[in-house]
């Protein structure tokens, strides 16, 4: 197996015009459906281990300097120059909380009912609905990023990702590909795309490609196993260990 510091490497040496001639020959535009930022809703229960008709949570991972760009934001004026709100309840960010949750993979339920145990990322956080708490809708129902500008990387990406062992693979199964990219169900692919902005997508894919990695060596240089107590969550990330609303726990 590649070691993670190979496998940076070859995310360092990808090329954005390879990657953009992969994405032209795809084709993509967003159609602002809202599907990459709303709860998924479990139809039939196929291939799930949950019940019809239940839905799953928006899940995307969030680095914690990207947390910190978005809270920093969270205070700064929109382009109607008002103060940027949550869409979960309408209260302007200031907490780490408010903007991500502790990634529930490898999290237990514990006999109180809440999640307990270690995790190893971060992901943006949920309204009530399962809803991502930047995703709102205008009065016409199109979807809309409320942090557009500071959104994280894998938003930025949305649907693709690149094939490389080292880098998460977000959206389940790729639906095309070409060379390196790999292309997540949305109803946006096959569109037409202009040579910019495929460039600039290219050039975002390959920084989040990066970036993945370096977090993962991070994790793996920092990591010092935990033992939460009942009902506690410990966050693992290239920082260090973290509690849910990112401070540093103690050692």
């Amino acid at each position: 197996m590649q070691s993670l510091e190979a496998e940076l490497e070859q995310a360092r040496g990808l090329s954005v015009s390879e990657l953009a001639d992969a994405i032209e020959s795809i084709g993509f535009e967003c159609t602002r459906c809202g599907a990459c930022c709303t709860a998924e809703t479990n139809d039939d229960g196929a291939g799930s281990n949950t019940d019809a008709g239940t839905t799953e949570a928006h899940t995307a991972t969030v680095f914690p300097d990207e947390v910190r760009t978005l809270l920093e934001g969270a205070g700064e004026e929109d382009s109607d120059d008002e103060p940027r709100e949550l869409a979960a309840d309408g209260a302007t960010a200031d907490e780490w909380r408010d903007v991500a949750r502790p990634m529930p993979y490898g999290l237990a339920e514990g006999e109180d009912g809440d999640l307990e145990g270690e995790t190893f990322e971060w992901a943006l956080q949920t309204t009530g609905c399962g809803d991502c708490v930047f995703y709102e809708e205008d009065e016409q129902g199109v979807g809309g990023c409320v942090a557009h500008e500071d959104r994280p990387l894998i938003c930025r990406t949305y649907p693709f990702s690149v094939a490389l062992a080292g880098t998460s693979q977000p959206m389940g199964e790729a639906v095309d590909e070409e060379g390196l990219v790999r292309a997540h169900e949305c109803e946006g692919l096959g569109r037409d795309i202009s040579r910019a902005d495929a460039e600039d997508l290219a050039a975002a894919l390959k920084e989040r490609a990066v970036r993945e990695l370096e977090e993962a060596i991070g994790v793996r240089d920092n990591y010092e196993p935990a033992s939460p107590d009942r009902g506690e969550v410990v966050v693992h990330d290239s920082e260090g260990a973290k509690r849910p609303d990112g401070t540093p726990v103690e050692e």
